[in-house]
């Protein structure tokens, strides 16, 4: 059996990219069959650029400077990618809300981390949603990029178990932890082409996903 050529590998940060971090590791371990070709970041002062110059990986900041120049701001973007030629586009903190012609040119090539288990909690502040809801469990959800916001096929979530003391800060720590392990390897498996897109789902191993992979943190050693 021959073994699949690496991939191209570009990720899109807005911060200081923790995540980013975590994937250019898994690739340079081995454990992700894949380069990191270039880090692009929304904002010049984002600390992960930096983080990614310091391990040698290329870096590009696009930055959108008014709320009127989204279509210059996509273009420069698309640019800047296309110029790489990436297999895999991973999003990883990149606090951006793409347009639905962006997504569709990358679709079934793009992936988000999104820190709730999915379908719940789409959007923002999602830990403090999670507190104020008394909810038992919180997690995280890597899924295929599609228009709809935090609305694409889940790959592969995080369970942790929200404790009566937690805060914003603690529980946002504990699920940060399990994204830097389950989203290497949703890239890891799709890096083996286990992993695929396919009549808008998610395909592992030749099985379309009803439901996605769960990781519980939780469970008993």
């Amino acid at each position: 059996m021959s073994v699949p050529a690496p991939l191209r590998l570009a990720i899109l940060i807005s911060g200081r990219g923790s995540n980013m971090l975590a994937i250019a590791r898994a690739c340079t371990t081995g454990s992700i069959a894949a380069s990191v070709s270039l880090v692009i970041a929304d904002r010049a002062d984002a600390g992960g650029v930096t983080s990614a110059a310091q391990l040698g990986i290329p870096t590009a900041v696009v930055q959108r400077s008014t709320a009127r120049d989204a279509a210059a701001f996509e273009a420069a973007l698309i640019a800047t990618l296309e110029a790489q030629r990436p297999d895999v586009i991973a999003l990883a903190g990149f606090m951006r809300i793409l347009s639905a012609g962006f997504v569709n040119r990358f679709l079934g090539r793009m992936f988000n981390i999104h820190p709730s288990l999915l379908p719940a909690y789409r959007g923002l502040h999602t830990h403090r949603r999670v507190l104020a809801a008394r909810e038992p469990q919180h997690g995280a959800s890597v899924h295929f990029v599609t228009p709809e916001l935090d609305g694409g096929p889940v790959v592969l979530q995080s369970r942790v178990a929200v404790a009566p003391l937690d805060t914003e800060a603690t529980l946002s720590a504990r699920v940060q932890a399990t994204e830097h392990i389950i989203y290497p390897q949703v890239l890891a498996w799709f890096a083996q082409r286990r992993l695929a897109w396919r009549d808008g789902a998610a395909w592992l191993d030749g099985t379309r996903l009803a439901t996605p992979v769960v990781e519980d943190f939780n469970a008993p050693a």
